[in-house]
């Protein structure tokens, strides 16, 4: 239930808001460019309006006319110079352009890429359906949309779309393809894995990781060393319960063994934050005050938030309060009596310790709610000093427990907090307090052995498949069908939490600055020519989101200070990595989160995210990850076409996404190019004349344009590229715009929270893009559909 600040955003607008500006408009490529007007030969017509008629002559009247034949001989002479002028120069700019569309598009003129990446992209594209030779259907074959076929009555992704056109009758027509396409379903949802963004970025840190080519400074030796311990699945399996017993018994045992030293509560609970970053009963984190950052102010805040808890619950809308999940609580009272059976306890006491954890659990629970109920309360950010919540929480030792979790930072009771549900935190210590007037003054086994199974919970990853099974069994059950991430992901992710840094060294050594800039800096440019060819609703939206852009500073995201090898093995000096227990090295793990917690809490500046594969604004700066330019998404040793195919239509349709999320409501281009985009997909699929298929909804209209455009800016961002550098190189025998294009029909199987929204197979835009238009190699008009030819221009 528990969902910070910061996820906040995400669920408030399907899209991240910003502040941005205009910028003098940029002179668009060809593909934006309306041809040279024809001469018109009715002007030979026309002067010989201007001949004088044949009669005898009369001296005088000759005398008179002689002028008016002069004036109309040089008019004539002029007209025939002008026309005489007006065809050259028309000739010399169709032979330059025609010249240098078939330079960019004739295959074999450039030097092949031969590097190693680019052989394995090679090798990739060949296993791909070129657009320029399946002009009718390749866009039917990329990603999940081999399920469809053209008599399938549309594509699936559609299906579940409120309001999609396809879905009352898809309910028909797909159950009668089900079982031909199932294997090749499997195969594109393969696909589509393989090339989500984020899994690439991971496979590129496990690459880093597993790389034996240099041994590295010590720091990274030991965060390899982690990762590898980590893979060691059989001393996990050999290593069983004992070494999570071994822990409970240092920190004074608990009673479901019947051995426990009936240790302090407020003690327990601040060992378990400050060594083993475990939060019971509310959560923990550092960030700003929004209501300060418009000011500028740079200042971190310790953030209290409401925890998240083990057990399933549910908001009643009726109540407005939080409840445990009624048909969960079987599952889940089974998951802990195995978790409790595993650890060794008596069968004769294990219903009595479950049946109190989940009591205590439930009650919690009640107290617990949303984030869009809280919101609408203006419960987030509420700022207090630590000393004005000591008296409202009494049962929490604040101070004592945060100068734990923020050790060796000096906090003071003075010290302002932000509270992101102080009706939690007020419930959440009268109900501790009940626990311990239970029992004792200072101790409780109940919350006592609350806190140690929150610890397990922690402590999961590095202990044996069946405590992991035991948890994904109950997932399974609560309805979660997402499975169990590979487990090399979750040795990536574990590591990247403790050796952050040690990973954002190695990565920025290996990012092409240069190249990822220069693309950066191209594609935003392009964007804002962009933003001056739609027709705004009004000039005060135009304004407003030129502002909005004009103040934003698109660069890499990097860390400002890289740490050199003597300095990062200084900062993991204390710390010991064992080859054969992962157990004991994930324990160190959770200390070096404490310390970098502390390091928050006093940093002026924001880390770059490795794990981040979308950008982010941050002030007055527009943030592209470095986790965004790997391979093989992106490499320097490219050729261009195809980086700008790949890489640069994603980072344009990001920044279409960030900053203009209502952009449907602001222009009329959208419904216009949507609208136009879509019947060009009716009219390819033989759909145009089927009943029941309807106009796109606006989110599927604004997602059309969004990715329609992001094309056309990638495209123009290498036509400038062109300009600025002529050359690039050719793979598979293709090149410029050829590559380009047929490079962008492969990376539509992109994951990311719009994709619901998209009608048709963004690979699809190439069709359209190529269909009024001399940029493409070839015609994409597919023989067959006598329609084609009379859609206009999107």
């Amino acid at each position: 239930m528990s969902e910070t600040p910061r996820e906040l955003e995400t669920q408030l607008s399907v899209q991240p808001s910003s502040q941005p500006e205009p910028e003098r408009q940029l002179q668009p490529p060809p593909l934006f460019q309306l041809p040279l007007p024809t001469q018109d030969p009715s002007t030979t017509h026309q002067l010989t309006q201007f001949q004088p008629e044949l009669s005898e002559p009369n001296p005088e009247d000759q005398h008179r006319a002689k002028p008016v034949w002069i004036n109309h001989q040089r008019l004539l002479l002029l007209l025939l110079g002008f026309s005489l002028c007006a065809a050259i120069l028309g000739l010399i700019y169709y032979m330059h352009h025609n010249l240098q569309n078939r330079s960019n598009n004739r295959p074999g003129t450039e030097t092949p890429c031969l590097s190693p990446a680019c052989q394995w992209a090679s090798d990739r594209l060949s296993m791909s359906a070129d657009p320029f030779t399946q002009p009718c259907d390749y866009f039917l074959f990329t990603c999940g949309s081999d399920r469809l076929s053209p008599d399938s009555g549309g594509r699936q992704r559609g299906q579940g779309i409120s309001g999609h056109p396809q879905n009352q009758k898809e309910k028909v027509v797909w159950p009668k393809r089900r079982a031909q396409s199932k294997e090749r379903e499997d195969q594109s949802q393969k696909r589509e894995k393989i090339l989500d963004r984020k899994t690439v970025m991971l496979q590129y840190l496990k690459e880093l990781l597993e790389s034996s080519t240099r041994p590295g400074s010590t720091a990274v030796q030991k965060a390899k060393g982690f990762y590898h311990s980590c893979l060691d699945i059989r001393s996990l399996e050999t290593a069983g319960a004992e070494p999570f017993l071994a822990l409970i018994q240092k920190l004074g045992g608990w009673a479901v063994s019947g051995q426990w030293n009936q240790t302090d509560f407020n003690s327990t609970l601040s060992l378990l934050m400050r060594d083993y970053a475990t939060f019971p009963f509310f959560n923990l984190y550092v960030g700003r005050d929004p209501n300060e950052i418009a000011r500028g102010t740079t200042k971190r805040y310790i953030q209290i938030d409401q925890p998240d808890l083990l057990i399933p619950i549910e908001w009643d809308r009726k109540t407005q309060k939080s409840k445990a999940k009624t048909q969960t609580l079987r599952p889940f009272l089974a998951s802990c009596q195995r978790y409790l059976a595993l650890l060794g306890a008596l069968p004769s006491r294990n219903m009595i310790h479950v049946g109190t954890f989940i009591s205590l659990s439930s009650e919690l629970a009640v107290a617990a709610t949303p984030l869009q109920y809280r919101l609408s309360k203006g419960q987030l950010h509420q700022r207090m000093t630590i000393k004005e919540l000591q008296s409202q929480a009494p049962a929490i030792d604040w101070l004592g427990c945060l100068q734990a979790a923020f050790h060796p930072l000096p906090l003071s009771e003075d010290d302002d907090v932000l509270l992101h549900n102080l009706p939690y935190i007020v419930q959440m210590s009268h109900i501790i307090g009940k626990w311990l007037y239970k029992h004792d003054l200072r101790t409780s086994a109940p919350l006592h052995t609350y806190m140690v199974l929150n610890l397990l919970h922690t402590l999961m990853p590095a202990l044996d498949s069946r405590f992991s099974e035991t948890a994904a069994n109950l997932s399974v059950t609560l309805g979660n069908s997402d499975g169990v991430a590979p487990r090399w992901k979750q040795c990536v992710l574990e590591t990247e939490r403790g050796f952050d840094s040690v990973l954002r060294n190695l990565l920025s050594e290996r990012t092409a600055h240069r190249e990822a800039e220069e693309i950066i800096q191209n594609i935003f440019s392009s964007f804002k020519s962009k933003l001056h060819e739609l027709k705004w609703t009004d000039q005060k939206s135009l304004q407003s989101v030129m502002k909005k852009v004009e103040s934003l500073i698109p660069r890499l995201w990097t860390t400002e200070k890289i740490s050199n090898d003597a300095e990062l093995d200084l900062l993991f000096s204390k710390v010991t990595v064992s080859t054969n227990s992962f157990f004991s090295n994930y324990v160190q793990l959770l200390s070096l989160w404490q310390k970098r917690r502390s390091q928050l809490l006093t940093e002026r500046t924001e880390a770059a995210d490795i794990l981040s594969v979308t950008p982010v604004i941050l002030g007055n700066e527009l943030l592209f990850p470095m986790g965004m330019f790997v391979s093989p998404l992106f490499h320097p040793t490219y050729p261009r076409a195809l980086n700008y195919g790949v890489i640069g239509f994603l980072i344009a349709k990001d920044i279409l996404h960030l900053i203009l999320p209502d952009i449907f409501s602001q222009s009329e281009t959208v419904h216009v190019v949507g609208e136009c985009v879509w019947a060009h997909y009716l009219t390819v699929t033989e759909k145009a004349g089927r009943g029941g298929v309807l106009s796109l909804s606006a989110a599927q209209q604004q997602e059309v344009w969004v990715q329609y455009s992001a094309l056309q800016i990638a495209l123009q961002a290498y036509h400038q590229s062109l300009k600025n550098h002529p050359s690039d190189t050719s793979l598979s025998g293709l090149s410029h715009t050829h590559l380009f294009l047929t490079s962008f029909s492969q990376v539509n199987c992109d994951s990311d929270p719009y994709r619901e929204f998209m009608p048709l197979e963004p690979s699809f835009l190439i069709t359209v893009i190529c269909a009024k238009s001399d940029l493409c190699p070839t015609s994409l008009q597919c023989p067959n559909k006598t329609q084609q030819h009379l859609l206009q221009t999107c």
